[in-house]
């Protein structure tokens, strides 16, 4: 049996070629060629709508973006393993998974334009919005599991986070609490290799999978850049969940390309080096090499693709740009599902401070 920790499930090479695994390709035995080029234009849609947001923010429209350029593949995978009624909980760098998941692109930067406290609502989409505080997700998913398993409900939930939260409480206790109440949750870790600018080996000596085996939590590494190994153990997890058979820890291995965020620079604590041997594993560009080897490109393929990866930009354009300013008692809307007298007051007393400024304005004007 191969070692699921020392060895990465991978069910596509770098250079297109397919991996003999039929233990994982039993779980991809669906994906036929209208699906694998599917896959393709969700892995180009996403890069596409990710670069259209960092120029977003050089030009001022953004106050801050967290890229996820080169972990496209660790997102579609795991996202298109999930069914409709599955819960994904995200971190802040979940873009494409909240795309995967339907969230229109145009309402998914207004967090971080500075004119909402979220993006979207997360009960349409099965899917929150980003969490900045590291880790905490953890705990929400692992919550929301034990409710669900309480309930009777046949779903999965599926938590995402970084190598640097697993040196977070919060994921410490969510391990915990999930494996004591065998709550249907994946623990879904991006491995992109720094947490902002420290290097993976400073979170963990050891593979980060195998701080599970400290839970008793079942776990596995698989190729965080091929798209078909995520998809395939994330299935195999989420079915686990489903079924009744308690968390499972993924570790997609994968790079984060670009900076941690927008306000970060890489070259001050990574080689270009070592950046460009990654490169060489991009996600897309794998993808693409299976679909030329299996003679699944061609002209018009290619341009339903480029068609839907402008028109995902667009709209992420036209929806910051215009996305309005909100109203100052606005600042008081979905603090709670219902109607809360201590929030009733303080919009009350906070609409009387401001109504204090009428006449202001106006001799002013």
């Amino acid at each position: 049996m191969v070692d699921k920790i020392a060895y990465p499930v991978q069910l596509i090479q770098p250079d297109g070629r397919r991996v003999f695994r039929p233990d994982y390709t039993s779980l991809v035995r669906d994906i036929g060629p209208d699906q694998l080029r599917d896959l393709y234009e969700d892995l180009v849609a996403a890069r596409r709508m990710d670069v259209e947001a960092v120029a977003l923010q050089r030009q001022g429209e953004l106050g801050l973006w967290a890229p996820l350029l080169g972990q496209e593949a660790a997102q579609v995978g795991s996202a298109r393993a999930l069914r409709p009624d599955d819960y994904a909980f995200i971190s802040y760098r979940e873009h494409a998974v909240a795309y995967c998941r339907g969230v229109d692109p145009g309402v998914m930067t207004r967090m971080w334009r500075g004119c909402a406290h979220s993006a979207w609502d997360p009960s349409s989409v099965n899917v929150t919005n980003p969490a900045i505080v590291v880790g905490s997700q953890g705990l929400h998913a692992t919550g929301y599991a034990m409710g669900a398993h309480l309930d009777g409900a046949e779903i999965a939930t599926i938590a995402y986070f970084g190598d640097g939260a697993t040196s977070q409480g919060d994921l410490a206790e969510a391990l915990g609490f999930s494996m004591s109440f065998n709550a249907p949750v994946v623990f879904f870790c991006q491995n992109n290799q720094f947490a902002i600018s420290e290097p993976v080996h400073l979170q963990s000596p050891v593979p980060i999978a195998q701080r599970a085996a400290g839970y008793g939590m079942p776990a596995l590494r698989v190729d965080g850049n091929d798209v078909l190994a995520v998809l395939a153990v994330t299935r195999q997890a989420t079915q686990r969940a489903r079924e009744g058979s308690g968390p499972t820890f993924i570790e997609a291995v994968t790079y984060r390309m670009g900076p941690h965020t927008t306000s970060d620079d890489p070259t001050r604590y990574r080689a270009a080096a070592e950046t460009e041997i990654w490169k060489a594993r991009d996600p897309i560009d794998r993808m693409r090499r299976l679909l030329e080897r299996e003679g699944l490109l061609s002209d018009e393929f290619l341009a339903r693709v480029q068609a839907t990866a402008d028109a995902v930009a667009a709209r992420l354009r036209s929806g910051t740009v215009e996305a309005p300013d909100p109203a100052p008692l606005d600042l008081f809307d979905h603090v709670y599902s219902t109607d809360h007298p201590l929030i009733d007051e303080e919009r009350e007393q906070y609409a009387a401070y401001l109504a204090g400024f009428a006449g202001i304005e106006e001799a002013l004007s």
